[in-house]
């Protein structure tokens, strides 16, 4: 299965809202587990969800628009987001 088909099929097995659990993905799409890690990865480096410890959810679009702003622009920001939390820099940041 080429990557970005298990990347939509694991993408559509996360709740609209709430949050589920890797291994949740894995049961219910029959994928191995690493293979829904790798898939993981793959979509929050595209900022389409968001894991922390072992749940993941998907980001709304606000979400994931701010996101891509902070990643793509110059590091001269005066706030960064860490965890869902937007915050104000350090002056030595």
């Amino acid at each position: 299965m080429r990557e970005e088909d298990l990347d939509w099929a694991i993408y559509h097995r996360i709740p609209a809202t709430g949050c589920v659990t890797v291994e949740d993905l894995a049961a219910a799409t029959g994928f191995e587990q690493s293979a829904v890690t790798a898939s993981l990865d793959r979509l929050e480096r595209y900022l389409l969800v968001r894991r922390s410890d072992d749940e993941v959810r998907l980001l709304s679009i606000q979400e994931s628009l701010i996101e891509c702003q902070c990643r793509h622009t110059t590091e001269d920001l005066p706030f960064v987001i860490e965890n869902g939390v937007i915050r104000a820099k350090k002056r030595d940041e």
